[in-house]
């Protein structure tokens, strides 16, 4: 018997506290207050185990277990993304559903963060003597900034060695840079365009938009028959400021755009197909001329790829045109061996021409560790001696607390391949059976670590 398999004696008592957190709708976008909240909970649980805990500026905290030795850890976070429509289900509450399990959190990150601070109580009940000292470190602001890892580690060591299970399985060593852009402009002469908005994170496509047109009867009838023949989704109803269009499309995170369906984008573009671009204003015009209804910087002309994480993808995540302004975001992930700044001078060239500004709102430069650091080979016989083969190395867009850990640190599960966790969008959730053997290789990994 692994070590790993201690964890199902504590399967139902987990959901159930599971079920409690998710409860709290640690909305960091939204309900900051409520991600302080959640973070409490969590230390005060861990608390009632009889873990050490800190609290550090209510951003962030840790349980520990432990004293001397190597540094090692784990980092999750307890806040999560808004719940965008289409929920089968209440977001903020845990459903157990044909073998799945269902909320806001349950794979982005709550489910994981809960099962860590698990892994420290049953280290410490099954009287583990480990040589080290383990953390299980949490945040509160991953999806908005991850403000809340540097205000932790301005006060705590980095780790020697460590992981965040906020990806996918096996091993992830390499992942792209994240440029989040800013485009704004004075509101032109756009004489058709009365409003437009879409999208509610940087983070994800957005699965609707909505804009007023002031046009003519003829106009009207012309863009019904051109929504017949696009892919998107529309919607047409007549208000007093003028034609309203509603697009709905499909979320997903936005370093994976090509799973979704972007809203904004199949509105410019049922625009653009019967309005002047100059009639629809400056930043219709650049995502109409540059982006299209791409993902992949083929109209920016950075459409690239590398053997070791892939290819670059752009995603227009939201948009805000009123009576004054104009602004819209972007969201880039690039490959490891590319330079965000070229990239930034190649959207600034193109911007150009539009008379629009560009301001970089945040820039992660990527990550990549190769094969010989100490976690790794503990990370792949964990998951080997749960799972009986040995994990995958591979590479992600996605944006995880790995790139805080000082070169010390990768992500490492909770989702399986072939496991549709929806990870900002609708029905997050996952396979109960997959949850609990991600809950094994977890405490296996934590096990090693503290021992080694």
């Amino acid at each position: 018997m692994s070590f790993g398999e201690k964890f199902l004696n504590y399967k139902e008592e987990l959901l159930k506290d599971l079920a409690e957190l998710i409860s709290i709708e640690s909305v960091s976008a939204e309900h900051p207050e409520k991600c302080t909240e959640a973070l409490n909970w969590m230390l005060q649980k861990a608390q009632s185990f009889g873990l050490i805990t800190k609290n550090i500026d209510n951003k962030a905290g840790h349980a520990q277990l432990g004293e001397g030795g190597l540094l090692c850890a784990t980092l999750t976070h307890l806040d999560v993304v808004p719940a965008s429509s289409g929920w089968d289900t209440n977001p903020f509450e845990l459903t157990r559903k044909d073998g799945r399990l269902l909320g806001r959190g349950v794979a982005d990150d709550k489910g994981a963060a809960l099962i860590t601070l698990y892994c420290l109580r049953i280290l410490k009940e099954e009287g583990v003597e480990g040589k080290n000292t383990i953390r299980a470190i949490f945040g509160t602001d991953e999806e908005v900034g991850m403000t809340d890892v540097a205000a932790y580690f301005s006060k705590e060591d980095m780790p020697d060695m460590s992981f965040t299970p906020d990806a996918d399985y096996g091993i992830c060593r390499a992942e792209k840079g994240i440029l989040q852009l800013e485009l704004t402009c004075k509101r032109g002469d756009a004489a058709v365009l009365t409003e437009f908005k879409g999208g509610t994170v940087v983070n994800a496509v957005a699965d609707t938009a909505y804009a007023v047109i002031n046009c003519n009867e003829n106009d009207d009838h012309q863009l019904m028959r051109l929504a017949d023949a696009k892919s998107g989704e529309f919607d047409f109803m007549y208000t007093p400021d003028g034609m309203l269009i509603k697009s709905k499309g499909r979320a997903a995170h936005a370093c994976e755009p090509q799973k979704g369906h972007n809203a904004i984008l199949d509105l410019i573009d049922l625009l653009s197909a019967n309005f002047s671009l100059s009639s629809l204003g400056n930043l219709c015009s650049f995502i109409s001329t540059h982006i299209r209804l791409e993902s992949d910087g083929t109209s920016l002309g950075m459409k690239m790829r590398d053997s070791q994480s892939g290819e670059l993808t752009v995603c227009v995540s939201t948009i805000e045109i009123n009576e004054s302004n104009e602004r819209a975001t972007l969201d880039i992930r690039y490959p490891v061996t590319f330079g965000g700044k070229e990239l930034i001078r190649r959207v600034k060239k193109a911007a150009d021409f539009e008379n629009i500004e560009v301001n970089v709102l945040s820039h992660a430069k990527p990550l990549y560790l190769d094969d010989t650091r100490p976690v790794i080979a503990i990370l792949k016989e964990s998951y080997e001696e749960i799972m009986g083969e040995a994990p995958e190395m591979y590479a992600t867009g996605g944006g995880t607390y790995a790139r805080k850990l000082g070169g010390n640190g990768v992500a490492f599960g909770p989702v399986f391949k072939g496991d549709p966790s929806n990870l900002h969008t609708d029905n997050e959730g996952l396979n109960e059976e997959n949850f609990m053997k991600h809950a094994q290789i977890c405490l296996e990994a934590m096990y090693r670590m503290y021992i080694a």
